[in-house]
């Protein structure tokens, strides 16, 4: 493809070089993935700036340079005969870009966007798991991994870069996928990755509080979120919660059209008795065509809602409900979403939950499915993110427990006794104990409970690495939980 023609399809401000004598291959924003004519978007991040590696890009013999600061001399990219081109928002250059090169993928298949503040994950692979049990190749994009169709690559981001998003989307058009669910985080509105795609679903799942690192306060993190619905176009359709009260201020601009689900008797998938225990979750849901039951193996009250979300958009896509019904029956256990362990004594849950509402939700779940067992939470704070969820956390966990460990979750560039500190903070109670070494904390836990406890492993689900000082190493608390029941 030719570099003029990828410019035709890009706001620019200015052009240094001959742009007609060079032709594009690929696109990154990251140095070290460039090959020979390729673009090298310079990004600017929270920690490094893309502009600081223009240099390392040069040597590799791109064809051209985005830049959004112009202090880099024209004369350093004519004497490589690479092309500079000036731009006012790299991040935007660099979807409109992807788009183009990959052939706006997008658009040969349903895409399904979800976005939320839960249940993201569980919601694309049920919607996935739901086609695929129909015959149908589907792909998916998110926090545990990507797959196209059938085969599964390693994710590092809930949203990925837009140069990754527009190549998977390709590789999935490829291997005939038609349709893709992708986790559409907060971050991926405001850095722009998911611009440009062509949504036919768009999904809300919730919203509470998160991510104030980045967003600063609720309503910028709502305004976030909010982009997707208004980048919807006529024929697109959205699948909102009427029972979370946001929803109004995140639809009202959109030109698409409108489902609702939840409990509230006005919504087009209204669900009702639900019911749930250590076997899984079932629900009636009634639409103005049908009432049917539904269960599926996942087990808690948010998991009704979420597979609500997805029924709405299989029901949306004219699939046969009979089909859904039987494919949500056999739906698989998603990695890390209260995941249940069962030993000869003792229950342990491992569950994702790492905000104020969802470790409260998980907790609740548990007191559902128990009669008269001890419940031991071990949960940690992640570092180099939201602090003022840490005391409100470690209120919930003590008062929803009969114990608590407080220890590590990934304390990244922070130390992890500063976030134990401010997690203790909101405690109230006296029934809680530190132990900063995550695995300690697990062993303890199981070890030292009554018979037949049950013990909430909380923060990290299905992440089997731990950071601590900019370093992953190898960590998995259901591993961990698994090897510590062997002794009980």
């Amino acid at each position: 493809m030719k570099l003029t023609e990828l410019l035709n399809n890009s706001k620019v401000i200015q052009v240094v070089g001959n742009a007609e004598l060079r032709d594009v291959k690929g696109i990154s924003n990251s140095s070290i993935d460039l090959q020979e004519d390729w673009i090298f978007v310079a990004v600017k991040g929270a920690k490094i700036d893309g502009h600081n590696f223009v240099l390392d890009a040069i040597n590799k013999n791109v064809s051209a340079v985005i830049v959004e600061d112009n202090k880099i001399p024209d004369e350093l990219f004519l004497q490589a005969n690479c092309v500079k081109i000036l731009v006012e928002d790299s991040r935007k250059s660099l979807a409109e870009l992807s788009k183009v090169i990959f052939n706006n993928p997008s658009k040969e298949m349903d895409l399904v966007g979800i976005t939320g503040t839960k249940g993201k994950t569980t919601t694309a692979y049920l919607i996935k798991n739901i086609l695929d049990s129909l015959g149908e190749n589907c792909g998916m994009i998110g926090t545990i991994a990507n797959y196209i169709g059938k085969t599964e690559y390693p994710s590092k981001l809930t949203t990925p870069e837009s140069h990754t998003i527009n190549f998977l989307l390709r590789k999935m058009v490829e291997d005939k996928c038609s349709a893709c669910s992708i986790e559409i985080s907060s971050h991926s509105l405001e850095l722009h990755r998911v611009s440009g795609l062509d949504f036919k679903f768009a999904v809300f799942t919730n919203i509470t509080s998160d991510h104030f690192d980045f967003h600063k306060n609720f309503q910028s993190y709502l305004k976030a979120k909010k982009k997707l619905f208004d980048s919807l176009s006529a024929d697109s359709k959205i699948i909102f919660n009427i029972d979370d009260p946001n929803y109004a201020e995140l639809i009202k601009d959109s030109s698409a059209s409108r489902y609702s689900y939840g409990t509230n008797p006005i919504a087009d998938f209204q669900i009702s008795n639900i019911q749930y225990d250590l076997n899984g979750t079932s629900f009636i849901l009634t639409h103005k065509d049908f009432t049917e039951s539904f269960s599926l193996p996942l087990i808690g009250k948010f998991n009704a809602y979420n597979a609500a979300a997805a029924i709405a958009v299989a029901y949306l896509m004219n699939k046969k409900l009979s089909d859904i019904v039987s494919a949500l029956k056999n739906s698989k256990q998603i990695p890390g979403r209260f995941e249940v362990i069962t030993s000869k004594d003792k229950k342990v849950i491992v569950d994702y939950s790492h905000t104020t509402d969802s470790l409260k939700q998980a907790l609740e779940s548990v007191h559902h499915l128990i009669k008269n067992e001890k419940v031991y939470t071990v949960f940690g704070c992640g570092g180099n993110r939201d602090k003022l969820k840490r005391p409100e956390m470690g209120k919930v966990a003590t008062e929803l427990s009969d114990f608590a460990y407080v220890t590590s979750d990934n304390p990244r560039d922070e130390i992890p006794s500063d976030i134990i500190n401010d997690i203790i903070a909101g405690i109230e109670k006296h029934n809680y104990e530190i132990v900063e070494k995550r695995e300690e904390a697990i062993k303890k836990a199981i070890l030292n409970s009554e018979k037949n406890a049950v013990i909430l492993i909380a923060g990290k689900g299905h992440e089997n690495y731990q950071e601590i000082r900019g370093v992953r190493k190898y960590f998995s608390d259901k591993d961990t939980a698994i090897k510590y029941l062997e002794f009980c």
